[in-house]
């Protein structure tokens, strides 16, 4: 058993490329030696900025022998009459280099077939791992990839030097120019020079010593234990770890600042406290999206500070000199920040409207003005619906909502959209709740943000956003598998989460209705087509929320399959379908319906004429059923779907009465169809509340 170690040396990958390359790595070396038979024991794997690295302990020396069982001609076609082998046969013995007295005849599902079993032994692992390693290299995926010089090979970041070793050997091999050794480099500028390495232990002591943390978990704790340090270092600060305004949170900062340095040293710097008059978002994201800063409050009253914590990535002999630099880069790019606010501020919001008739929202869709209007629109549609004392903030926080794409603000710092409108609406006295509304249209902007707090953002945004659902479908962009470049899938979730977090009663189809009249000349599709299609989409989105958060995948499906049009109401149904497929009877009942589903598929439909009855059970199902939808209709208006549905499981025994005692297709056309029509009642009160033929049963029926 040997160790397998493997290095590749590039020059910076960015930050977010690592972690997924580290994954695949793992991935791959695994799928590689297992596909190969070679026995290996634990794999680890370790980056930065300009390595990754891979050790797989124990690995065995060679394939495992194995015995396989090669197929040949069907035996009739093997042998001729006088029980020789046909040319057929000649030929399959000699392509597999055996004697005829080798061959054996096995049965299979065909029939008898000549074959052979053959003793393939294995090849040493050390010439395999000269395919392999190669092979893995050029499978490591990366968002973009590059190529350079003229060579045709393709990686994140030119690649300058490749360690790889299988029990302390060279593995040669070539990736481009690069031919595969055991001299790994320090780090870029304390410790440029080479050094030879023998393994994992080896290569770990020498790259620390040439200032190079390999191990990312390491570097982290480093990083975490320097930022403390320097928090208490000045009385009263401490460091945020969440907040509710950046996609990038405290973690992710974490991880990204790992991905950025070999070795990790952390400093504290300061600016001027005249920028604290700017609003705070924009100081936060300008340390933190832009220098990759760690911002700092104070401890009692959670105010900002003028302070910040950097890493970098070189122990300079003048941590001052770097300190200086850091402060002079914020200091630059705050200026602009609040030369931008200051300018912004002398231009009320609302002359900034008209400005939005020059931004283009989508070609075929037209201007961000012409947006604003129809969603607008329907905004306000929602608001008589949903909320009508909110509909004059909705209005207004609907025609302001984007006029802060065209400040100055904006344009330098686009994460701050939404933000900035809020701002910018406070300081022209705009009414509170409409400043409040233009940022919270913008929620959830990830999976994991929040939904809006008020009632006119979260108006807003359902119309925002299912204005850009229906006219992206209806102009053919329709995300797929691979794209989705308007974010659609993320715009449905959002509308979803948002009608269940606030319990609001609305019809998915009269809004999507709306969104597409108002979308009349612009989109290029029949109406028809785009509102189907948006539909299902929804539809689709909505189970596979509903199924990733645990309800019974058959039970979402069967739910919205019947209806989804009121997405409140169809999620109690599956909650409460959920405990009532958990009774008993409940089984038997799903089998019977599917049954009467079954049998009444692509029939006629007639009404029932109780004066052709014949077997008393005939006249149970008509009575019975009759009195569930009375009952059932009665509950399902108060929204007791656990009570209907229990109304639902007493059709049981009359069903099951039914299909013993009746024959359904009489050779009389009157009674057959008469028993058809009084199966499609019993259908109908079944179907209003799901599609039971798509509940799964233990006997599959």
């Amino acid at each position: 058993m040997k160790e397998l170690f493997l290095e590749i040396g590039t020059e910076e990958i960015p930050a977010g490329f690592v972690p997924k390359a580290l994954e695949e790595m793992d991935a791959l070396i695994r799928k590689e030696l297992s596909s190969l038979r070679i026995k290996h024991c634990e794999v680890k794997i370790f980056g930065t900025p300009r390595r990754l690295v891979l050790s797989v302990s124990d690995v065995a020396d060679r394939q495992e022998d194995i015995s396989i069982q090669v197929m040949g001609p069907a035996k009739k076609a093997a042998y001729d009459d006088k029980g020789n082998l046909t040319k057929a046969a000649e030929g399959f013995v000699r392509s597999q280099g055996v004697d005829p007295s080798q061959l054996k005849v096995v049965e299979t599902p065909k029939g008898e077939y000549l074959a052979v079993q053959k003793e393939e032994k294995g090849r040493p692992t050390a010439d395999l791992l000269e395919e392999v390693l190669p092979r893995l290299i050029s499978s490591i995926h990366f968002r973009k990839s590059m190529r350079w010089r003229d060579l045709d090979v393709r990686f994140a970041r030119p690649i300058h030097w490749i360690v790889a070793l299988f029990g302390g050997d060279v593995v040669p091999f070539s990736f481009g120019e690069v031919k595969s050794g055991n001299e790994s480099r320090g780090h870029r500028f304390m410790a440029p020079g080479t050094f030879k390495v023998s393994g994992l232990a080896d290569y770990l002591d020498k790259t620390e010593k040439a200032f190079v943390i390999v191990d990312q978990d390491k570097r982290k704790e480093m990083i975490m234990e320097q930022v403390n340090k320097l928090d208490a270092s000045v009385s009263g600060l401490k460091i945020v770890t969440e907040d509710l305004f950046e996609t990038v949170t405290y973690l992710d900062l974490l991880e990204t600042i790992n991905y950025l340095v070999e070795y990790p040293v952390g400093l504290m710097g300061s600016f001027d406290e005249e920028f604290l008059s700017l609003p705070e978002e924009v100081l936060i994201t300008s340390m933190k999206k832009h220098q990759k800063y760690f911002y700092v409050k104070n401890r009692e009253s959670g105010k900002l500070l003028p302070y910040f914590i950097a890493v970098s990535n070189t122990a300079a002999k003048d941590i001052d000199v770097v300190r200086k630099g850091n402060e002079r880069v914020l200091r630059a790019r705050l200026s602009d920040a609040a030369f931008f606010y200051n300018e912004d501020k002398k231009i009320p919001l609302e002359k900034r409207v008209e400005k939005l008739k020059g931004v283009v929202f989508q070609a075929k869709l037209g201007t961000v003005y012409e947006k604003m209007e129809r969603f607008k629109s329907i905004a306000e549609f929602l608001a008589d619906i949903l909320k009508p004392e909110v509909k004059e903030t909705v209005s207004r926080a609907a025609y302001l909502c984007k006029a802060d794409l065209v400040t100055g603000m904006v344009g330098e710092f686009p994460e701050l959209q939404g933000i900035m409108g809020r701002e910018y609406a406070r300081v022209a006295n705009e009414d509170a709740d409409v400043a409040a509304a233009i940022y919270d249209h913008y929620l959830p902007r990830f999976a994991e943000d929040g939904v809006p707090v008020s009632d006119a953002g979260a108006i807003l945004s359902i119309a925002d956003r299912i204005d850009t659902i229906c006219g992206c479908f209806g102009i053919g962009q329709i995300p797929t598998g691979a794209t989705d470049p308007f974010a659609l899938r993320r715009h449905t979730i959002a509308i979803i989460n948002i009608i269940l977090t606030r319990n609001y009663r609305v019809s998915i189809s009269r809004l999507a209705d709306k969104a597409i009249e108002l979308l009349s000349g612009k989109i290029t599709r029949p109406a028809e087509d785009v509102k189907k299609e948006v539909m299902e989409y929804m539809r689709v989105r909505l189970l596979n929320l509903l199924t990733g958060n645990g309800d019974p995948a058959d039970v979402v499906d069967a739910v919205l399959s019947a209806n989804f049009d009121d997405i409140v109401r169809s999620v109690k149904i599956v909650k409460a379908l959920s405990e009532i497929k958990k009774m008993p009877d409940f089984e038997p009942l799903a089998i019977a319906f599917k049954r009467a589903v079954n049998i009444t598929k692509g029939t006629v439909r007639t009404s029932v004429n109780p004066s052709l009855f014949g077997p008393p059970a005939e006249k149970e199902l008509y009575d019975a059923s009759a009195s569930a939808k009375t009952t059932i209709s009665l509950s399902f208006e108060k929204e007791n779907f656990t009570e209907a549905l229990e109304h639902v499981s007493h059709l049981k025994a009359p069903v099951d009465a039914f299909f013993d005692d009746v024959l359904v297709m009489d050779k009389d056309e009157k009674i057959k169809n008469n028993r058809l029509a009084l199966l499609w009642g019993v259908s109908d009160i079944f179907s209003g509340i799901a599609d039971f033929s798509k509940i799964t049963t233990t006997s599959g029926q």
